[in-house]
């Protein structure tokens, strides 16, 4: 392809990681190479140098339309004829719900643009924890115990609800809505009393509740790269700055510290690398994926917690860090998942 890949650059989104989205966009935006691409923003905010004004949707600002049967992207423009957006490909950086869940995915895959990431099924499937961790189990992936759960079961067993959860040893356990990212929704419950409110914090997230074992472990994370043969980077670790790695340690606080690589033997380090790349393969993934795990401090077992399929872009994500440190630079970084997504769309 010749002259500049037109880049749209796709975030905000109606998620409640909405700003992560943004402060993500921003890095990606600053680190793409103006030597080979033109960076398209796609959004309701607005990039203005180093800062990011977040604006009310303008009604004539216009809106994205796919045209089903491969026919591209449309700019429409209320009063005007909708128009073609040329566009070589899309970069989703939009974190949740709508972006992260095969939603945008479809839309794209159904307009015919190329885009980086995961496709609509493995999207769809790593998103929600429940599905994921359901195929991981039967490929023999270890993991904590745990139990899915739908509102309605929720609410029919009422105050019989430690029933539905044999399965999963004593407290303390943790609550988390099947789809979500950023920790957002997420309580660790240590009482038998406060598991009602913690269900009802999942609840207001998505319709459906994981709950499982609460394990003394480390926090270990592990960048993947690639398509039909990916690669992983030496796995970093999360030591949390509160009691576990919660939405204000990722975003707001930074309290967290993030050692890359994790202080690890050769064999685990090889170990967690192997585990990263089978979840990558087995969910179906492609471009990029961030898979974490837990490690046991006492028995030194690694456990697989969830996959995520668009990664925090910000200055202190992981994804980019652990690359680095692999000596891939941010920009080249970039290159090298634009370079992917038209691999995989050829």
């Amino acid at each position: 392809m010749g002259g500049l890949i037109r880049t749209g650059l796709l975030f905000g989104g109606n998620s409640v990681e909405h700003r992560v989205s943004v402060v993500s966009a921003r890095g990606v935006a600053a680190g793409f190479d103006p030597e080979r691409i033109e960076c398209i923003p796609i959004t309701r905010p607005i990039l203005e140098g180093d800062a990011v004004e977040v604006h009310e949707p303008d009604p004539a600002a216009g809106s994205i339309l796919g045209r089903p049967g491969g026919g591209g992207l449309l700019l429409s423009r209320p009063g005007e004829e909708a128009l073609p957006l040329q566009l070589d490909l899309v970069f989703p950086v939009i974190h949740g719900w709508g972006g992260e869940d095969g939603r945008i995915q479809a839309f794209l895959e159904l307009a015919g643009v190329p885009y980086v990431g995961a496709g609509v099924a493995g999207s769809a499937v790593a998103m929600d924890k429940g599905l994921a961790r359901g195929i991981l189990e039967r490929e023999g992936m270890p993991m904590a115990a745990w139990r899915c759960l739908a509102a309605g079961e929720i609410q029919r067993t009422g105050s019989g609800i430690l029933e539905q959860l044999a399965s999963v040893p004593g407290f303390p356990l943790f609550v988390k809505p099947a789809n979500g990212g950023s920790s957002l929704g997420i309580s660790r419950v240590e009482r038998r009393q406060d598991l009602s409110a913690a269900l009802e914090l999942a609840l207001a997230h998505d319709t459906r509740v994981v709950v499982e074992q609460a394990l003394d472990a480390r926090e270990i994370e592990c960048a993947v790269l690639g398509n039909r043969e990916p690669e992983a980077a030496a796995p970093g670790e999360v030591l949390p700055g509160a009691e576990f790695y919660t939405y204000d340690d990722k975003y707001h606080d930074g309290r967290a510290e993030l050692h890359i690589p994790a202080d690890l033997t050769v064999e685990t380090m090889d170990r967690i690398r192997t585990m990263a790349l089978q979840v990558f393969r087995c969910l179906d993934l492609a471009g990029m994926a961030r898979i974490d795990f837990l490690m046991d401090r006492r028995t030194g077992v690694v456990y697989f917690n969830e996959a995520n399929t668009i990664p925090g872009f910000t200055p202190i994500s992981m994804y980019a860090k652990l690359w680095e440190a692999a000596g891939l630079t941010y920009p080249e970084l970039l290159n090298r998942l634009i370079a992917l997504a038209l691999e995989r769309a050829r």
